[in-house]
């Protein structure tokens, strides 16, 4: 009887393990590049967990995950299916298989089946108002402007990123996905410090529009060169057209990615005729100059000769001219300096530089004329800079020897490398010390530090009693701590900018502090209304009240939303306001 027992239950969780269904089905297996499809994982056994997706590979997650569970229970016959739902979109054109998704049930894993989309080039999204991504399609554009289209080799453009977005569309997050790449460019970004959105024009229509990335490019190589489009994704709520009950448009939140379009540079060559010999690469409106500190000095004494470039241009792309001296001057290694700044105009400031030089003997001696060239891309020519020679007097030395003046030879010059021993410059502080020191027994430190002991004892006592009386404040030293944990917590909350969980945990712990210290309340066991009720009780105007709840539930609502670094500094910017606004009445 036992064995049979064993035998039924045996096969009764046979057909039990059998019966489980573990399915992947798609909303289109045919679409254009541009388009997005719903995958769904959906399995029949309540009790399967452990539920892993496929790769995903050739395709970007715009959506999900998100689940749903049915059950229902029809002429006493139970039926049960949860389901993993997916949003992708596919990267590239071409035939692609996405592969079985895993789950577990009863210590056994289950594979789904495996699906084949084919994507094709982009399609034109039907023109129907009430669908969201065409709504969203034409209310939303990321534009890349290029200040020229067609520059020199070496001559510097920017590029700036701009979002534009419609009046009538919420944006509720954004993030960047692909940033774009500057092949064949040497590029530097630049800070952009006003990230508030301002009005503005698009196509002639009115928008709303924020700058989010600004580049210095300079070209290195001519031909056609391609700057990559900057691809983001968007939560948006989409107007429905419909009012609720209180006549307020009812939203439908969608997600939505675009990118930039690509631009095409077209660089020109540097031209070969009238090229000087001696160009470096040197492109821009630049000047150029060699200067001496000193021009007159004695053997042995120091001076400098700098050898500067300034103006707007490729500064840090080029080679500073050389000079050339004498073989009775030591020359040091020289120092090199930049002095250059990064903005929309391009790379502007100056570059030098600057050689230590050493005469060893009596005389004067002459430095050559330096020239520099470089392209001026305003005028379309090369042009040239010749300094004039600079003459060193050494009025006090050493008489150069008779046999080198006899036997014509010249005094082979060599190379000076500081190091921390040689020659370098002046010193300008000294460690000198005086020879009679003065005696420590009755000297006024020695008085002070006699009188010392005497002086410390009442200042120890009253910081005691002080520290005992704080101590013994227990209401006070509360306030004192949630007032200092507002401050961390905002101070913690800038630190986590760009984390977006931890910055609002920490915005909104700093707002309950600050509110626990002033109103002396624990505001985190109490409801919102209350927190209003309270402070209207203490006089603050209602338009302030207001602001303080929005910013909290900006930081309960962002938690669960996609957000940008935008966004976020805002609401900091916000809290920081609205606590200076509130201080005042409390």
């Amino acid at each position: 009887m036992k064995f049979y027992i064993l035998a039924i239950l045996l096969f009764t969780t046979h057909i039990s393990i059998a019966q489980i269904e573990f399915k992947a089905e798609v909303s289109k297996n045919k679409l254009g590049v541009n388009q997005r499809f719903k995958i769904e994982f959906t399995v029949n056994k309540q009790g399967a967990d452990n539920f892993v997706p496929p790769a995903f590979t050739n395709f970007k997650i715009v959506g999900g995950p998100s689940s749903s569970v049915n059950q229902s229970w029809i002429n006493g016959k139970a039926s049960y299916s949860q389901a993993y739902i997916y949003i992708i979109q596919p990267k590239k054109i071409g035939e692609f298989t996405i592969e079985p998704a895993k789950i577990e049930y009863k210590g056994e894993t289950f594979t789904s089946n495996a699906v084949k989309i084919t994507v094709t080039k982009e399609v034109e999204i039907p023109k129907d108002p009430n669908n969201p991504e065409y709504v969203a399609q034409q209310s939303i554009h990321l534009v890349a402007e290029v200040s020229n289209l067609s520059p020199y080799v070496g001559e510097g453009i920017y590029v700036v990123y701009k979002l534009f977005v419609s009046e009538n569309i919420n944006l509720n997050g954004s993030r960047i996905t692909e940033s774009p790449q500057y092949k064949g460019f040497w590029n530097q970004d630049i800070l952009v410090k006003d990230v508030n959105f301002k009005r503005g024009k698009y196509n002639g229509e009115d928008y709303r529009y924020v700058i989010l990335k600004k580049a210095v490019l300079i070209p290195q190589r001519s031909g056609k060169l391609v700057i990559e489009p900057i691809e983001m994704d968007f939560s948006l709520g989409i107007p429905t057209g419909r009012g609720d009950f209180f006549g307020n448009m009812i939203t439908r939140n969608i997600n939505y990615s675009t990118k930039s379009a690509t631009k095409n540079i077209q660089v020109k060559a540097l031209p070969e005729e009238g090229k000087p010999i001696d160009f470096s690469g040197a492109v821009g409106e630049l000047d150029f100059k060699v200067t001496a500190n000193k021009k007159v000095l004695k053997a042995n004494e120091a001076s400098q000769i700098k050898v500067e470039i300034s103006g707007r241009g490729n500064l840090k792309l080029f080679e500073i001219p050389k000079i050339t001296t004498p073989a009775e001057l030591e020359v040091y290694t020289p120092e090199h300096k930049e002095q250059v700044a990064t903005s929309l105009n391009g790379l502007r400031g100056t570059i030098s530089d600057t050689y230590t030089v050493v005469p060893q003997f009596k005389g004067k001696y002459k430095i050559p004329e330096v020239t520099f060239s470089y392209f001026s891309p305003k005028e379309k020519k090369y042009k040239t800079i010749t300094t004039d020679a600079i003459i060193v007097d050494v009025t006090e030395g050493k008489e150069l020897p008779s046999s080198v003046a006899a036997n014509g030879n010249t005094i082979q010059k060599q190379q000076v490398v500081s190091n921390d021993n040689n020659f370098r410059f002046i010193a300008l502080n000294t460690t000198f010390k005086p020879i009679i020191e003065e005696e420590f027994l009755n000297s006024t430190l020695f008085y002070v530090l006699l009188l010392f002991p005497f002086l410390a004892i009442p200042i120890a006592i009253i910081i005691g009693n002080r520290r005992a009386k704080r101590a013994g404040d227990v209401f006070g030293n509360k306030i004192r701590k949630a007032d200092k944990l507002a401050r961390k917590y905002l101070s913690t909350a800038k630190k986590q900018l760009g984390n977006q969980e931890a910055f609002y945990i920490a915005l909104e712990k700093a707002l309950h502090n600050f509110l626990k210290a002033k109103l002396h309340v624990e505001t985190s066991e109490i409801s919102q209304e209350r927190i209003a009720e309270i402070l209207k009780n203490k006089n603050v105007e209602d338009t302030v009240i207001e602001e303080f709840v929005s910013v909290l539930n900006n930081c309960d609502f962002a938690r669960y939303t996609p957000s940008t670094n935008v966004l976020m500094n805002q609401d900091f910017d916000k809290a920081k306001n609205i606590i200076t606004k509130i201080d005042k009445y409390l």
